[in-house]
């Protein structure tokens, strides 16, 4: 059976009409027939032509099979003659595979590009830390609220002061408790407890009741 040149659209036209309402090329099993028209075509058509794909697809799942279908091997279909002024059978059906590679490649490197950018927009993460102070004082007779103040006064880039309470201690005698969120490359611990420990007429001792890092 020819079809004409099978690498032209012309070609794979007939015989996806061929095809239509056969399986295959000739009688009702596969064929040297089939294989010699398989490697004539050399690629898969493409969907427009249903029926010839449908049969490529099947004869292509032989394998090495293919060898030992009943019948002589024939010589490829010769192509058809081409009229002059008939530019049609020039059309690429299947496409190139370096053009494939080369658009999958182009879109695997638009997408690491973006996934690249959004992810240099994306803020730091700046360290920080939540810290709550129990500053003591001397006696009964310190005057809380100036130490809360005292306190309040220490101020850097880089230190937020937060909630504070009187606790009870003994005695009469109660505690300021006071929460602060620091940013660990700005402040140090040390320095702010040294900071409100010079505030010697109103701070005995400054301990750290709790440190998380945020």
């Amino acid at each position: 059976m020819a079809f004409g040149d099978l690498k032209t659209e012309n070609g794979v036209k007939a015989l996806n009409e061929f095809l239509a309402d056969r399986s295959y090329i000739e009688g009702y099993e596969p064929s040297q027939a089939d294989v010699t028209t398989f490697q004539a075509l050399g690629k898969a058509p493409a969907s427009s032509f249903p029926h010839a794909l449908r049969w490529y697809n099947h004869i292509k799942s032989f394998g090495s099979e293919t060898s030992k279908f009943p019948g002589a091997k024939s010589a490829a279909a010769a192509p058809a003659s081409k009229p002059a002024d008939d530019d049609d059978d020039d059309v690429d059906l299947f496409g190139s595979d370096d053009e494939e590679d080369e658009a999958a490649e182009k879109i695997k490197a638009e997408r690491i590009k973006a996934y690249s950018e959004k992810k240099s927009k994306k803020p730091a993460l700046i360290p920080k830390s939540s810290i709550v102070l129990d500053v003591k004082p001397w006696d009964d007779e310190t005057d809380m609220e100036a130490m809360e103040k005292a306190v309040k006064t220490i101020t850097c880039d880089g230190l937020i002061w937060g909630q504070c309470k009187f606790v009870p201690l003994a005695y009469g005698i109660k505690k300021l408790q006071i929460g602060c969120v620091i940013e660990d490359d700005k402040v140090s611990v040390d320095w702010l407890t040294e900071e409100i420990q010079n505030f010697e007429d109103l701070v005995q001792s400054v301990d750290i009741a709790a440190f998380n890092k945020i």
